[in-house]
């Protein structure tokens, strides 16, 4: 039986800070709602299920033990391939980047951390964020979750499809001429391209300095707020 998608971010992350709700079981959940429904999306190109249950742990024993978790306390955030994070690869969806490791982590990665956030892994592209379909992906094309048949935009078409499909609370994405909120779109999500220079940019590979962003995607509005704060 496939677990059914986990509560909006807002309303997870006050249960958890409220101790009634386990950062660890939510994410065993989704971890087995990705095991058995991504293999059709292809969303996600790596799952970090082991740094996820470290972090879900450390955040359980700080509710536990009274003290603040975060505002992003236990949320599950997948992170675009194109955002540097120590945990994993980050390939930009490209061979030829498909054994880098990155030495450093992303600023806008770090602070998802920083606020009790849970990076569970990282979400497929249009090869170094070039596309709007997300079919250009080294491992693959993206399947909108609504319907298998048709495409889920792009170039953030992973982490649209994940926070769509419920295989995950929210989700970064980088938007260069749209590819943060053609993907929502398409997946009937909400997705945000922030003011230039709202949001560090450190650790995000390039497309176009001048006008890439990193942004949020999410279920709400408010979800989204709430990454982007």
């Amino acid at each position: 039986m496939i677990p059914e998608p986990p509560e909006a971010l807002r309303d997870h992350v006050a249960a958890v800070r409220a101790g009634t709700v386990s950062a660890a079981d939510v994410l065993e959940a989704v971890l087995a709602r990705i095991e058995a429904i991504d293999p059709g999306l292809n969303a996600y190109h790596e799952v970090f299920a082991e740094e996820a249950r470290a972090a879900a742990a450390r955040v359980d024993r700080a509710v536990a033990a009274g003290e603040d978790p975060g505002p992003l306390a236990g949320a599950l955030v997948a992170v675009k391939d194109n955002l540097a994070t120590l945990a994993g690869r980050t390939t930009c969806s490209s061979r030829m980047l498909e054994s880098w490791r990155s030495p450093f982590e992303a600023t806008c990665v770090e602070r998802i951390r920083a606020a009790g956030g849970i990076v569970i892994g990282k979400t497929n592209l249009d090869e170094f964020a070039m596309g709007s379909s997300g079919e250009h992906c080294a491992w693959g094309p993206v399947r909108n979750p609504h319907d298998p048949t048709r495409v889920p935009g792009g170039s953030s078409a992973g982490s649209a499809a994940a926070v769509a499909a419920g295989l995950c609370h929210a989700a970064l994405g980088s938007d260069t001429g749209g590819s943060i909120r053609q993907p929502a779109a398409f997946c009937g999500c909400v997705g945000l391209k922030p003011s230039h220079g709202a949001v560090s940019r450190h650790g995000l590979v390039a497309f176009g300095s001048s006008l890439d962003q990193v942004g949020p995607l999410a279920r709400t509005v408010g979800d989204a707020a709430a990454m982007f704060g």
